[in-house]
């Protein structure tokens, strides 16, 4: 059995003279098609690069205008960030915030005032509470009072 999937009757190709081109003709033909569509491709390129340019100048105007910036500020974050993005143009004014007098919020003391509250309020639940140490002392204690009075002190301290 044969794997080929074509009929016999396509191998010959029956084509006249006159509707086949001669070699230069055909060459001249590719050549023009070539040109336009390497001036299509140029006109597109051209076109992209303005959409990508009008997209990065949106992008770190939108920035500037939220974090109260002169938009003067864009030439200059234009030509020294490549990927323009919200977060890369942040990155970018935080770094160079003494140059238009932002005043950056530093992530880390926020962090430190955090973490120092939620120490307090550990404390505060701890100092108080019965630990285990505190629970053996306190039945030490209560098992080695010698007398009732004994116990009673014991028990009124805690």
């Amino acid at each position: 059995m044969s794997n080929n999937y074509w009929d016999e009757d396509e191998d010959d190709l029956d084509t006249e003279s006159d509707t086949q081109l001669d070699g230069s003709d055909l060459l001249k033909k590719l050549r023009k098609a070539k040109r336009a569509d390497e001036k299509r491709i140029k006109e597109l390129t051209e076109q992209l690069e303005g959409f990508s340019k009008v997209q990065r100048e949106r992008i770190v105007k939108e920035v500037l205008e939220k974090k109260g910036v002169n938009a003067k500020a864009a030439r200059l974050i234009l030509k020294d960030i490549d990927d323009v993005n919200e977060e890369s143009v942040n990155l970018w004014l935080d770094d160079n915030a003494e140059l238009f007098g932002i005043k950056v919020d530093a992530p880390e003391q926020k962090a430190n005032e955090i973490d120092r509250a939620a120490l307090r309020q550990q404390d505060a639940l701890t100092s108080n509470a019965l630990t285990p140490d505190r629970a053996e002392d306190l039945s030490l204690r209560i098992d080695n009072a010698d007398s009732m009075d004994a116990l009673l002190n014991v028990l009124r301290s805690q």
